[in-house]
């Protein structure tokens, strides 16, 4: 494709992205790409960076642009073409109106771009909110939670962030992978935190490799890893990842019990447990069994007590994930983490009557609220007097050496800026024997 075919392809996406605000952007691209099969996988990258740096850059081209009525996703992408200095008349050239190109820029378009010309896209006049990103409701949520660091934090989330994968333990070794993947022309390093992972640089087409095809490795950021490392799931046990959705953590916990003992991935959506079935085939997992909770359910009440293990990574704001799904952003409400609080504490307290005694609950988000995360757990534990929360310095996984590398205390409270993986919060709550 020629540059302003690829312009013009990134404007029908960013189209699609902004006209289905509740459908998550990288479930667009899936389909939009996959309905355009004639687009290599070269031109595939470039069009999703062009559209993945609008929507990194949102509030900043709204400030820019939005004034005048002129945040188009065709002027966005020229608007940010220019403010990262590509000059007007090379932006002029590609809206061509050619054969494969986008239109030509219209009189009213034209004058706006020529007065963002020589500019860049920070302005010393920009609010805090806009310059680093944030809605405005949760600035000062994210100040609080930082405080002097809030500038590296944020800046660290809104860089693109590695691909990260987790070695399959039931199939092969890290090392093993690790060839397996040069073999396919993909360098991978080992990950600093997680022994399972590896980290690779850039976007290449893991899924087309054999390694991934065989089941070897799974895509999941080191933060994921980590968390559902502290489900502590052993061979024999019987454990519930009461949150399952396509199970990236279900795999993780299933290799970690060597595919011994009962495993059971439960979740409101069918399509999503339905989902995980293909992933867990290919890795070889048999131990897992799923459930679709439904209202009035009454699987919970027949399993009371019944598992060593609970997880629950509960569903969130994302915040964490910002650099993944930057446009998260853009479409968060305050009413969507009002509704996210309340229905957080619903499930913990539905989660923990699993629990045997004895038994842990592990709570996680991919979050970076401390109302989503230390808030809830002290609201769980002043109504559940049954629990008491883990030090994970004494219970890490991986040996006393990683806890400390990592920081970890009372909680786990990773950010991209200090650990280099996505913004995860994980706590382990252990009921009295």
């Amino acid at each position: 494709m020629t540059p302003a075919a690829r312009l013009a392809s990134a404007i029908e996406l960013l189209t699609a992205i902004t006209e289905t605000p509740r459908k998550p952007a990288d479930a667009i691209a899936s389909d939009f790409f996959r309905a355009r099969r004639f687009i290599g996988a070269s031109d595939r990258r470039a069009v999703s960076e062009q559209v993945w740096a609008v929507l990194r850059a949102w509030r900043r081209l709204d400030w820019w642009l939005g004034a005048e009525g002129g945040a188009s996703p065709r002027l966005r992408l020229g608007a940010l073409m220019l403010l990262t200095g590509t000059p007007l008349d090379t932006v002029d050239a590609l809206f061509s109106g050619g054969r494969y190109a986008p239109m030509v820029l219209d009189e009213r378009e034209r004058a706006i771009l020529t007065r963002l010309s020589g500019h860049t896209l920070a302005h010393p006049r920009m609010p805090d909110a806009v310059h680093n990103e944030v809605p405005d409701f949760l600035h000062p949520l994210l100040a609080a939670r930082f405080g002097a660091d809030l500038a590296d934090e944020l800046a660290a989330l809104a860089r693109p962030a590695p691909l990260d994968l987790r070695v399959n333990l039931l199939k092969t070794t890290r090392e093993a992978a690790r060839a397996a993947l040069a073999q396919a022309g993909i360098i991978a390093e080992p990950t600093p935190h997680s022994p399972w992972g590896l980290r690779v640089a850039g976007r290449p087409p893991i899924t087309a490799t054999a390694p991934f095809r065989d089941g070897w490795v799974e895509i999941q950021d080191e933060g994921s890893q980590l968390a559902a490392a502290l489900a502590d799931a052993r061979p024999g046990m019987r454990v519930a990842d009461f949150c399952a959705g396509a199970g990236g953590k279900t795999l993780a916990m299933a290799m970690m019990m060597d595919n011994r003992g009962h495993l059971v991935a439960c979740d409101v959506s069918a399509p999503r447990l339905e989902g995980a079935l293909k992933r867990l085939r290919r890795a070889g997992v048999h131990n897992v069994e799923r459930h679709h909770l439904v209202p009035g359910d009454k699987w919970i009440k027949r399993h009371l007590g019944g598992f060593d293990r609970v997880f629950v990574d509960a569903p969130c704001t994302g915040t964490g994930t910002w650099r993944r799904n930057p446009d998260a952003r853009r479409t968060l409400t305050t009413s969507d983490l009002s509704e996210l609080l309340a229905r957080q504490q619903e499930i913990l307290a539905q989660a923990a009557k699993l629990v045997r005694k004895g038994g842990r609950l592990v709570y996680a988000t991919c979050s970076l609220l401390a109302e989503e995360n230390e808030a809830q757990v002290s609201a769980f534990l002043t109504h559940h007097g049954d629990f008491a929360p883990r030090g994970l310095a004494a219970i890490w996984p991986f040996g006393s050496a990683a806890a400390a590398a990592l920081g970890v205390g009372l909680y786990l409270s990773l950010t991209p800026h200090r650990h280099g993986t996505d913004g995860f919060f994980a706590a382990v709550l252990e009921r009295a024997p």
